[in-house]
C-alpha cells in the first residue's frame, strides 16, 4: 500500500478540514458525552473544532491527507485554543444542569496541560469511511518529524481509548486520567522532546 501523502492545509481548506474532523468525531465518547443529541452535535461540533484547533491554520500547523479524508489540528508552542469561544459554545448548547460537571472536566484538562512550551494536538480524525488505511499514523509521523526537528515536546488528550495504542507507538506516554461521575475517560499523553 502506498503511504498517504500529507500536506499543510491552508485557510482555503478550513471548512473541508473542519468537516472531516466533525465526521471523524461523530462517535467519539467525549464529544458525544458533551453533545449527545445528533442534531446539536452536527450544529455545534464544527464551531467547536474551529475554536479548539482552528488557530493552527494561521501557523501552518494543520495537516491533512492529499485525499482530504483525514486531518490533524496542531497548535505550536504559545498558540492556544480560543477558550472564550469554547466557553460560549458550551454555555449556549449544554443543559445548565450539566455545565458544572463539564466545567470540572475541562478544568482537569487544563490541569494536565504542560506548563513548558510544547506542541499540542487538539484533534486528529479520519473520515469513518476511510479508516484502516494508515492515514492517522501518517499524519502523526509527519507532524512529529517536524516537532522533532524543532526538538520540542508534544502533548495531547486521547478522548477515545481505541487511539491510545496509536499514540503510544509514536512515543506518547499516559499521564493519568480525566474523568467525572458521568463522563467517559480522557487520557492526557505527553511525548518528550527528541532529536
Amino acid at each position: 500500500m502506498v503511504p498517504p501523502q500529507i500536506k499543510a492545509a491552508d485557510k482555503a481548506r478550513r471548512s473541508s478540514v473542519i468537516a472531516t474532523i466533525t465526521l471523524g468525531f461523530a462517535s467519539d465518547p467525549v464529544a458525544r458525552w458533551v453533545w449527545p443529541d445528533p442534531a446539536v452535535y452536527f450544529d455545534v461540533q464544527p464551531k467547536f473544532v474551529d475554536a479548539f484547533g482552528g488557530n493552527g491554520f494561521e501557523h501552518g500547523s494543520v495537516f491533512e491527507t492529499s485525499c482530504g479524508r483525514a486531518a490533524a489540528l496542531w497548535l505550536p508552542p504559545n498558540v492556544e485554543p480560543d477558550s472564550e469561544r469554547i466557553g460560549a459554545l458550551a454555555a449556549e448548547t449544554v443543559a445548565p444542569e450539566r455545565m458544572e460537571e463539564i466545567g470540572m472536566f475541562f478544568a482537569q484538562m487544563d490541569g494536565y496541560h504542560p506548563e513548558e512550551p510544547c506542541w499540542y494536538l487538539p484533534m486528529i480524525a479520519v473520515d469513518p469511511f476511510a479508516t484502516g488505511q494508515g492515514m492517522g499514523a501518517a499524519l502523526m509521523k509527519h507532524a512529529l518529524n517536524k516537532i522533532d526537528e524543532a526538538r520540542m515536546p508534544a502533548y495531547l488528550e486521547s478522548s477515545n481509548p481505541r487511539n491510545i495504542s496509536l499514540y503510544e507507538r509514536h512515543g506518547f506516554s499516559m499521564m493519568g486520567e480525566i474523568t467525572t461521575p458521568s463522563s467517559p475517560i480522557m487520557t492526557p499523553m505527553f511525548r518528550e522532546a527528541r532529536g
